[in-house]
Order: C-alpha cells, then sequence, then structure tokens
C-alpha cells in the first residue's frame, strides 16, 4: 500500500500530517507504540522542512507513506520530499548527548531522536528535491525497548 499527501510546509499543516499518518498507519496496525513513535519522527522531520527549508518563504512538501507485506505489514517508509534549500540533516555531527548541557551544541537532537527510533534512515537529493526516507520494522523495537 502507497498513499501522499502533498501541502504547504507550514506548522500549521502538521496536525493535517499526523492525520494522514495516524489514519494510513492505522488502517493496518493497531500497535499504538509504534504509531507514536513514528510520529514523532514526522513531527520532527516536517517541522524542519516548514521552518528551515524554504525560510523565509512557504514552499511545498511531499509525505509519501508505504506500507510493505499483505495481510500483515512488515515495514513502514516513510519520504518527505521538498524543494527547498538542499540540506542533508545525516551529514550534521551527532550531538554529544553525554556532555553538560552548557557545553553543548545548540540543535541536531531532533534528527538523533528519529535516528535513533528508526531501523534506517537515507537522505538524497535528487533534480532539485531534498528527500529524507526513513523506515521502521514492524513488532520490532528499537534498542529492546518494548
Amino acid at each position: 500500500m502507497e498513499a501522499e499527501l502533498e501541502l504547504d510546509a507550514t506548522k500549521e499543516n502538521l496536525k493535517e500530517v499526523f492525520d494522514f499518518v495516524t489514519t494510513e498507519l492505522s488502517s493496518r496496525t493497531d500497535d499504538k507504540k509504534l504509531i507514536r513513535q513514528i510520529k514523532l519522527c514526522v513531527e520532527e522531520i516536517f517541522l524542519n522542512i516548514s521552518s528551515y527549508a524554504y525560510h523565509p518563504e512557504v514552499g511545498r512538501a511531499k509525505i509519501m507513506v508505504k506500507i510493505e507485506g499483505n495481510p500483515t505489514p512488515v515495514r513502514i517508509w516513510l519520504s518527505f520530499i521538498d524543494h527547498g534549500h538542499p540540506f542533508d540533516p545525516l551529514a550534521e555531527e551527532t550531538p554529544d548527548t553525554e556532555a553538560p548541557i552548557d557545553k553543548r551544541k545548540i540543535g541536531g537532537l531532533g534528527i538523533f531522536l528519529v535516528r535513533n527510533t528508526v531501523d534506517g534512515i537515507k537522505y538524497e537529493y535528487i533534480n532539485g528535491e531534498n528527500v529524507l526516507t526513513i523506515f521502521k520494522e514492524m513488532n520490532r523495537n528499537v534498542q529492546g525497548q518494548n
């Protein structure tokens, strides 16, 4: 199953993105923890696009959801596509979460959180588009969490 949503990349549209992703996931799984984990990633990625991709202008973003496995879902793919300024969030330095708060660099915790929540993440800049894709295995918990 594959579905997509395209809309203005604004913070005000986060609820519409949540509704879209939740509807797609809920149609295939009742795993509320998994849906919460995915929504956390969606929030971080979409808000970064809305805050920085087109700044100070507003542009469009496309969110694609693909669920592999039928009838039993096995993997969820989400892609976030925008035509904003080229930016590879995966190239950023991993934040030192062990350093004292006053010594830490500002920023980078969001993508760190996403990386530690999903099973895979990839960035590409293709034909003038930023494409960030994440995937999560169904019924697999990250770092042994239940």
